[in-house]
Parts: structure tokens; sequence; C-alpha cells
């Protein structure tokens, strides 16, 4: 338990530097990958009548 508690505590002490632009990149690579993945799914489906 101890060693729990020294390896958490030494684990909030070691900070890292971000990167923020590479998150935002990251970030919208994803959304636009989402984005066009969802609209091909509308057009693909967009002709089809609903049972």
């Amino acid at each position: 338990m101890l060693n729990a508690l020294t390896i958490l505590a030494a684990a909030e002490e070691a900070h890292h530097e971000v990167n923020s632009a590479l998150s935002w990149g990251i970030g919208a690579v994803t959304l636009a990958i989402l984005l066009g993945m969802m609209f091909a799914l509308m057009a693909i489906g967009g002709g089809r009548e609903h049972s």
C-alpha cells in the first residue's frame, strides 16, 4: 500500500510539457475523419427508403 502511494506521489510530481498545437492538430484530424465518415454514411444511405 505504501509503495503504491509512493508511486502515485512520484507520478503527480513528474510534470511533462504538452505540445498544445499537436493536441489540437490530432483533434482536428480526428474530427475531420469522423465528419467525413458521417457524410459518407449519409450519402450512401440517403437514397434508400425506410422499411
